[in-house]
């Protein structure tokens, strides 16, 4: 009995697959939830690095789930739709690091925050979207601490 479902389960997925085949689903980037789920920073960790790093992190996950509503496209609202969310994880960035005591956490996050902030201003932030923002969180991973 167990090897006749062994069976229909390959035969199941490959009529699935055959009916799917021909089906085409338009979902809007800015309607998929971020992949990414962290539970709020406990008031007495603000500030603490493994906390400000996976926040840091988020900020960069959720800005460029974000970025992909607008990174198709070369008209003005694209455009200005890639510097508004550059200027927002920038921002945030920036309010992670007010809370931080540690030099080199604060340093790195700084440097993430004048990079995404240099991209918004500008003349091309989609070259920096498929360029230096591929790499940019790259900078935090010497401050942040390992888990």
């Amino acid at each position: 009995m167990p090897q006749r479902r062994l069976a229909a389960l390959p035969l199941a997925l490959v009529a699935t697959a055959a009916l799917a085949a021909g089906c085409s689903i338009e979902i809007s980037p800015e309607s998929v939830p971020v992949p990414f789920s962290v539970a709020p920073t406990p008031s007495g960790s603000a500030g603490v690095p493994k906390y400000v790093c996976t926040a840091a992190y988020k900020i960069l996950t959720d800005g460029a789930v974000r970025m992909a509503g607008y990174i198709r496209g070369d008209g003005e609202h694209n455009r200005q739709g890639l510097r508004d969310t550059f200027n927002d994880m920038a921002a945030k960035l920036n309010t992670e690091a007010a809370g931080v005591t540690d030099p080199s956490l604060k340093q790195a996050l700084g440097e993430v925050s004048s990079d995404l902030t240099a991209a918004a201003q500008g003349s091309d932030p989609k070259a920096y979207a498929n360029g230096g923002f591929q790499t940019v969180g790259q900078k935090l991973d010497d401050a942040c601490p390992s888990a």
